[in-house]
């Protein structure tokens, strides 16, 4: 008896300690009944629908998540929840593909939530389960969540001002009119964060809507580290061309950056337009907030 005792702590102390570790790592957002989740390069949503977990309010949740009738539907059997799993991939260009996992779990008043996973050319099913239980459960620490208005945002364990002329455009993702826009992520570990932001400029390169002018690896000083960036100037064509240009835009300047930036394993990617207020320095004042170009001469 005292062995499985012993044995049963040992799990729990192990859950405990990947949940805490997935803490320091985790950022979420609450908006109109959807939480958006980032860690780690992937896109997690979570929502509950007042639909009952039975075959009728099963089809609802299909529907609105587009999953189609020949998808295979599982259920897996290691989560402590009543539970159906689909799995679907989406080909973004050879040897790049966006992985899409939905969990379709009964939930406590016995409806519907659904967690979905999206990420590029990951598939973790225990990382998806250690996230699933504390979303279930409520127990994602307060701190995690951000509000959606912005005043300052928690950037990788650093407190940065902001005013409140920003805007969120997805977890861990702001967009301050005419001073820039960045996007970041944190990682289990620097490998991971490189992958990211070598993903991120692929799919950049892929899009219709312009192309990449001039791509080259400049020093920078990044959150008190140097560093090197791949910086992209990328010009828009066509349509999306003249949209840009009603409001003054023509490029985008963007910076790929992976690092270790205190303790934490960062992707981020900053970009600023053309007709954006741009400091003596080269820079639009956000991605001054964390960044600084050093001479590349």
């Amino acid at each position: 008896m005292t062995k499985i005792f012993s044995i049963l702590l040992l799990f729990v102390s192990t859950i405990s300690f990947a949940q805490n570790d997935i803490f320091n790592r985790l950022q979420a957002i609450s908006n109109n009944g959807l939480t958006f989740y980032n860690i780690d390069g992937y896109t997690i949503t979570s929502e509950t629908l007042n639909y009952p977990f039975t075959e009728k309010g099963l089809k609802k949740a299909y529907r609105k998540y587009s999953i189609k009738k020949k998808d295979l539907k599982t259920k897996d059997t290691q989560l402590p929840y009543n539970n159906l799993y689909v799995f679907n991939t989406e080909e973004i260009k050879e040897n790049l593909k966006q992985n899409n996992a939905y969990y379709f779990i009964e939930n406590k008043e016995n409806t519907i939530t659904i967690i979905q996973f999206s990420a590029i050319n990951k598939r973790d099913k225990e990382f998806e389960r250690t996230i699933i239980n504390p979303i279930m459960e409520k127990t994602i620490p307060k701190e995690n969540f951000a509000t959606m208005s912005i005043n300052s945002i928690d950037f990788a364990g650093r407190k940065i001002e902001l005013g409140s002329s920003c805007n969120w455009t997805n977890v861990n993702s702001v967009q301050c009119p005419y001073y820039g826009q960045m996007n970041w992520s944190i990682h289990k570990d620097l490998e991971d964060a490189k992958k990211t932001v070598d993903q991120q400029f692929t799919i950049t390169k892929l899009r219709k809507s312009g192309k990449v002018i001039s791509e080259e690896l400049v020093d920078i000083e990044f959150e008190g580290t140097d560093t090197k960036a791949k910086k992209v100037i990328y010009d828009f064509t066509g349509m999306t061309s003249v949209l840009a240009s009603m409001s003054g835009g023509k490029t985008l300047t963007i910076y790929y950056v992976a690092t270790e930036v205190r303790n934490n394993y960062v992707s981020c990617v900053l970009s600023f337009w053309n007709n954006d207020t741009i400091t003596e320095n080269g820079l639009a004042p956000l991605l001054e907030k964390v960044m600084k170009l050093k001479d590349n001469k």
